[in-house]
């Protein structure tokens, strides 16, 4: 079958097998991380006071990746062979995972447990540096081929809602995996997954030609390349306008991931063994949106696709905070993610039409660095706010009462939707005025 053959699901031949690649390979990464927590949990640091403050530092590593090396990596992108890129990280990742697969063999204490910290640590970091690489080689892979603003939006929304999929079975099967086989045997499975994934990866075939990079000699330096990137995102008023409207969508969500948890508590009066629940209805909702989302960018567009999707989320958060049982809850949560994951499906081919193909690494090396450093900052103040300003806040307002959890997520619902409207206006000027979308076409 011919790669341009339509398939009824995963779009054609190419996209589907990259697809089946990244599938298998993201299993395997949920099911290492979520290892790698309980190890540190409930073996290196069991029963010990620095035990939250050991796992935190797996998350901060994996924040350090995206910031500091993202940046970095979308230089190197635009340089380099899309394909090679990909097949490399592979590589490096499958290799790395296999030498901890091997030290894992050793009884814990047989190395201290610091070193252990320092190798888990280290791992984490360089396995998601490198797909700080292989994510934004993966999206110029399908920007050549799955063509037209609804496929592209099909493809973005299968991917979430794999994710989401993924994020609602991996956990599940870490657990049984550790506590049962032992730690070597999860992290093997996921070093067979980027095996697969290497496998998968090399069967694509592109109807354009191969990338064949930039020669050396015509390589300007690094810095100057990162700066000429950062410069064109500046000039592109398109992309401006749609990293603004996502930061501020972050802002929102940012708090919501940090407060939700008391939100159950408090506002749901519903005990924290339930909060699990709260994150399968995110998973089903997401799941839907990805489902949907494709088909809703082909009616309206991914422009009013991703306005119309903030103004609906902003609106549902605003309604979830005046919910006060746990079922209400839970239900307004989920259709809260479906319109958030409509939104996020509809950039992708926003981003694509914006930014020319010499480009898009260095776009996505702004872009997904600025909106998680967003997403870190107001989880961080919507934590202190609850936990010092804002602890006391007990008031009412036209009958209506209001604390403090539910007031930090009110204002967030509230950014949210004022991030719709600002879209709305922003996102057509930005169009009608910049040269981005004509040069994406020509690019």
């Amino acid at each position: 079958m011919p790669a341009t053959v339509k398939h009824r699901f995963l779009i054609n031949r190419d996209y589907a097998r990259l697809w089946y690649g990244q599938a298998v390979s993201s299993t395997g990464d949920v099911v290492f991380s979520t290892t790698l927590v309980l190890w540190v949990a409930d073996v290196l640091a069991k029963d010990q006071s620095w035990a939250p403050a050991a796992v935190s530092g797996i998350l901060l590593a994996v924040g350090g990746a995206v910031l500091f090396v993202g940046p970095i990596a979308g230089v190197f992108v635009d340089r380099w062979d899309k394909m090679r890129t990909m097949l490399g990280t592979e590589v490096i990742r499958g290799v790395l995972v296999a030498f901890l697969t091997v030290v894992a063999l050793l009884p814990a204490d047989a190395i201290p447990v610091w070193a252990w910290l320092a190798l888990i640590y280290t791992s984490v970091l360089v396995l998601n540096a490198t797909g700080q690489f292989f994510g934004p080689a993966r999206l110029s892979i399908i920007r050549d081929i799955v063509t037209g603003e609804a496929d592209r939006a099909r493809a973005a929304g299968i991917a979430q809602g794999t994710a989401g999929a993924i994020a609602i079975v991996g956990p599940p099967l870490a657990a049984p995996l550790m506590f049962s086989v032992g730690l070597q045997w999860a992290l093997l499975l996921n070093a067979a997954s980027y095996a697969v994934s290497y496998a998968v990866i090399r069967s694509v075939r592109r109807d354009s030609a191969p990338d064949p990079g930039r020669s050396e000699g015509s390589q300007p330096g690094l810095r100057k390349e990162f700066v000429v990137g950062l410069r064109f995102f500046a000039g592109s008023r398109f992309l401006v306008a749609l990293l603004t409207l996502a930061v501020i969508g972050q802002c929102g969500l940012g708090a919501l991931n940090t407060l939700n948890v008391f939100f159950l508590t408090d506002n749901l009066h519903s005990p924290s063994h339930l909060f699990g629940y709260l994150g399968t209805a995110e998973g089903v909702g997401g799941i839907i949106g990805a489902l949907c989302a494709g088909r809703v960018v082909q009616w309206i567009g991914a422009r009013r696709t991703a306005w119309i999707g903030l103004i609906v989320s902003g609106a549902l958060l605003l309604t979830y905070t005046r919910q006060t049982e746990f079922l209400g809850g839970l239900i307004v949560l989920s259709l809260f993610v479906v319109p958030i994951t409509m939104l996020n499906t509809a950039m992708t081919p926003l981003l694509l039409a914006a930014a020319p193909k010499e480009y898009l690494g260095r776009v996505m090396a702004v872009f997904y660095p600025v909106t998680q450093l967003a997403s870190m900052l107001a989880a961080s103040a919507a934590g202190w706010l609850a936990s010092t300003d804002l602890r006391n806040l007990d008031g009412s307002l036209a009958g209506v009462r209001f604390g403090p959890i539910d007031s930090i997520l009110a204002f967030s619902g509230l950014l949210i939707l004022i991030a719709g409207v600002y879209a709305r206006a922003a996102l057509a000027a930005a169009e009608r005025s910049t040269s981005a979308a004509p040069a994406a076409e020509h690019g």
